[in-house]
């Protein structure tokens, strides 16, 4: 039966048509945007996810950036104890050298007195950002490492510590007071014996029994400068490799997300044309529909 009424074809045809254009719109909205999840809306589940762990690797990002900068303080403090070592290894020649029969100590004094401000300077200018990790009084310092989520989803700093030292055989040439480098403490300042501290020590009017002294002296502080550079080095190689994997945790990251809410081009660019090729049939059988009305005309001429 044939209404002028009701068009029920008419009806069938616009509700593919309505259902058409709106996944038309979805799949043009996926490529020009590029995600198949865009908003929650879209998938509640994967962008909820998906927001979450881009959350994180700007946490991580910062992590990265904080990794330079622990990075650039061990480099500085390590290159100031490199060159300590290298300074007191010249005090030790200068030592061996006063043992000779008729060596002036007061001449050899005068060029030790010299090596010694140096070593004061190294250690006052081995700074970065503020901080000095040769020079200072004992205490912790510490280097952000990582962002950790756990399995109950809290979130929480990880850090890579490195404690300050400031005896005889510790980790730093000098100790701290006041902000300022404090001469009678760290490796080189603590006296050790009748010779007093490296940094103190005047061979002037040694005698031979005190120059070996100073030597046995010497010997105990680069044995302790080069344990202390080995632990600035493992430290660095340490902070490198935390570097390496965050910023690989980063891309895993990122391809993680992407995989869930980015669209497949080859997919939509397929879809795109399948649906573009079903409007336009079903605005053709709208129109066929809409004419079957007009043709019960022709039964009244």
């Amino acid at each position: 039966m044939t209404s002028i009424n009701t068009n029920s074809s008419a009806q069938a045809a616009l509700q593919t048509l309505r259902s058409v254009n709106q996944n038309l719109n979805n799949t043009q909205n996926h490529v020009s945007s590029g995600y198949r999840v865009e908003k929650a809306s879209d998938n509640a589940a994967y962008w909820s996810i998906a927001t979450t762990m881009r959350s994180d690797n700007k946490a991580l990002s910062a992590v990265s950036d904080a990794l330079g900068v622990g990075a650039a303080k061990v480099d500085t403090a390590y290159t100031a104890m490199d060159s300590a070592i290298d300074v007191v290894g010249d005090i030790k020649a200068k030592l061996v050298a006063a043992t000779e029969n008729g060596v002036d100590k007061a001449k050899v004094q005068e060029e030790i007195g010299q090596l010694q401000q140096q070593l004061l300077s190294i250690a006052q200018s081995a700074s970065f950002n503020g901080e000095n990790w040769v020079a200072g009084a004992d205490g912790t310092k510490s280097v952000v490492s990582s962002f950790v989520r756990d399995g109950s989803n809290a979130v929480s700093i990880t850090t890579t510590d490195y404690i300050l030292d400031s005896g005889s055989a510790g980790n730093v040439l000098f100790g701290m007071s006041g902000g300022s480098v404090e001469t009678s403490t760290g490796i080189l300042g603590t006296s050790t014996g009748a010779t007093g501290s490296i940094y103190a020590m005047d061979i002037t009017s040694f005698t031979s029994g005190q120059i070996q002294s100073a030597l046995t002296n010497v010997e105990a502080a680069l044995k302790a400068m080069t344990s202390a550079g080995a632990a600035l080095g493992s430290l660095s190689s340490r902070i490198d490799a935390q570097d390496d994997f965050v910023s690989a945790l980063s891309d895993s990251i990122d391809s993680g997300v992407g995989r869930l809410v980015d669209a497949n081009m080859e997919e939509e660019s397929s879809r795109l044309s399948a649906l573009q090729t079903q409007q336009q049939l079903a605005i053709q059988s709208l129109s066929i529909a809409n004419s079957s009305s007009q043709n019960i005309l022709s039964l009244f001429r």
